[in-house]
Parts: C-alpha cells; structure tokens; sequence
C-alpha cells in the first residue's frame, strides 16, 4: 500500500507534568492510524468485533528518537510491510515537521473474538487486503 498517514494533535492529556507526550500515548496514536487506515478499506473494528473477529498486537518493536510536547502537530504513519495468513506486520512513524520522533514495527494478529486463537482474515477483509491499494510497494 502506499504509506498511510494522519494527523494528530498533541493534547494536555497526552502529556506528563513536564508538557512531553507520554512514551504510551505514541502506541495509541499508532493505533489510531492502524484503524483509520482499515477505513480507508471499507472496514470498522466494530464491524470486525461483530463478525467475531479481532485484531491484536501480536509483536511490538519500537524505538523512541526524539520528544513531543504539548501543542505538537505530529503526523502517523502506517505501511505494510508484509501480509501473512493470520498476520499483517506494519512499519510505522510518529514524527513531526518529517522528523521522525518515535518508530515501530508492529505485528498485527487476526483471532476469534471468542476463543482468542489465530483465524484466517474474513473473506471480506482478505479480499481488501489483496488489492494493489493495501498490498507493500516493492
């Protein structure tokens, strides 16, 4: 796919007493990228979750470079690096002015809402991710 990316606003809430974004809060931008990215394929986590189908972090790298702070106008990133059966592995980018402040790599599992083991992606969302459109540029 060609590299997915939003903007993000840093917020009071997302900060510690000294006004720096705080380390979690750069995952959880992540996974809001992850998820504005899957609607942009016609597909809602709540969707998923009804199908009883659910996306986790399977593995997670991560490498923080520099801080955000309060007021910050950040970008996030997310593209796939490669899509596996029951896995979609994702390069993804926190940064600022294009300055990257936070990398990660992160592996996404597709489970049985219920029975919380690996299923092949829907029919659905496996078409999706077939297209041109989702699949990594080499």
């Amino acid at each position: 796919m060609n590299e997915f990316r939003m903007p993000v606003r840093v917020y009071i809430e997302d900060t510690d007493a000294g006004g720096i974004v705080y380390y979690v809060n750069y995952l959880k931008y992540m996974e809001r990228a992850r998820s504005e990215w899957l609607r942009t394929l016609g597909i809602t986590q709540r969707e998923l979750l009804e199908a009883g189908i659910q996306l986790v972090v399977h593995r997670l790298e991560c490498r923080y470079a520099k801080p955000a702070r309060l007021d910050d106008s950040l970008e996030v990133s997310a593209d796939v690096l490669s899509l596996g059966r029951v896995r979609l592995q994702f390069s993804q980018v926190v940064s600022r002015c294009g300055e990257p402040l936070c990398e990660a790599r992160v592996d996404i599992a597709c489970i049985d809402a219920t029975r919380l083991k690996p299923v092949s992606w829907p029919p659905a969302l496996a078409e999706r991710l077939s297209q041109p459109s989702a699949q990594p540029q080499d």
